[in-house]
């Protein structure tokens, strides 16, 4: 029955993203895994667009947030006003009290305001005026960066991209898709016209479905391998983290579910491997630049123990 959900829920997206099925299923696994995912591509690819879709076919509360260099933490979490009826302070929420958030080209905020982002996602709470707030679940942070040689951009910390599950890129369309889209209706219309093809019941079955999916001690030692490879090579500056092995088993959890079945196979590791582990991974000095995709291909070629 779950591959039947994610099917439908696959199937409706495509129609409005044209041509980026393996990007929908990633973000959906993303969601399933209780992560947060950062979509980083030129700008008009679609990144906005996505974040939409997956709200509006989940039926999940959306807010987007355009980050500029002005924007203030405040502007996101919330902040108190003095009520002159009760002679106190009545807090008013921000944008960031809903279930799915689009931060809107995050690298052209500064620093402190990025930060603002790091306890909601990490302890899905914050904390304004000295009171600590819990955050709506589910709590799906969609965060869309511009590549960072374009003007006006802030180079996310380490601290803040490891908080992210996933990344992925869009690209450009295929020329099929380009020519359907050209040819087809507004994206925004049809968007206003999607059914949610889940409840909220449906959706925390399927997030409490993959932490139940089994992983043997055979794929373990395949995850300790690839942790091992990324602390030991010289390519890297610094290894993978014990969160980035968590990441990697609980997205190839979700990943194993969409296909049907009630265990990890490597295939599972392999598919979302890069997705998880490339933006974590910064190449050392004395190698250069690495892509992602031959970052990639290193650490597809570590043989499965």
């Amino acid at each position: 029955m779950s591959t039947e959900w994610i099917d439908r829920v696959v199937g409706r997206a495509a129609e409005v993203v044209l041509g980026k099925e393996r990007q929908l299923r990633l973000a959906l696994a993303c969601l399933l895994a209780r992560g947060h995912l950062l979509i980083e591509d030129l700008p008009g690819v679609g990144k906005t667009t996505l974040a939409h879709v997956m709200a509006h076919v989940l039926g999940l509360q959306f807010h987007r947030i355009q980050f500029t260099s002005d924007l203030l933490p405040a502007d996101i979490i919330g902040v108190s006003v003095f009520d002159r009826q009760s002679s106190a302070f009545k807090f008013h929420p921000g944008p960031v009290f809903a279930q799915v958030i689009l931060a809107d080209e995050i690298n052209r905020a500064t620093p402190k305001t990025q930060s603002a982002l790091l306890e909601a996602m990490e302890e899905r709470q914050v904390t304004a005026e000295g009171e600590t707030r819990p955050l709506p679940a589910p709590f799906f942070v969609i965060a869309t960066q511009n590549p960072a040689y374009q003007i006006g951009t802030f180079p996310l910390p380490e601290s803040q991209l490891d908080r992210f599950l996933m990344r992925i890129a869009l690209g450009y369309p295929g020329h099929r898709a380009e020519r359907a889209l050209l040819q087809g209706e507004d994206r925004r219309r049809l968007i206003e016209r999607l059914e949610p093809c889940l409840d909220m019941a449906q959706l925390q079955a399927l997030q409490q479905a993959v932490e139940r999916v089994h992983v043997s001690d055979a794929l373990l030692d395949y995850v300790q391998a690839l942790v091992a490879f990324t602390r030991e090579s010289p390519t890297f500056r610094t290894g993978l983290s014990p969160r980035a092995a968590l990441s990697l088993l609980r997205c190839a959890r979700a990943w194993a579910l969409m296909a049907g079945r009630e265990f990890v196979a490597p295939e599972d590791i392999q598919a979302v491997l890069p997705e998880i582990a490339v933006h974590r991974l910064h190449p050392a000095a004395r190698t250069g630049a690495l892509t992602a995709d031959e970052i990639a291909a290193q650490l597809l070629a570590v043989p499965i123990p």
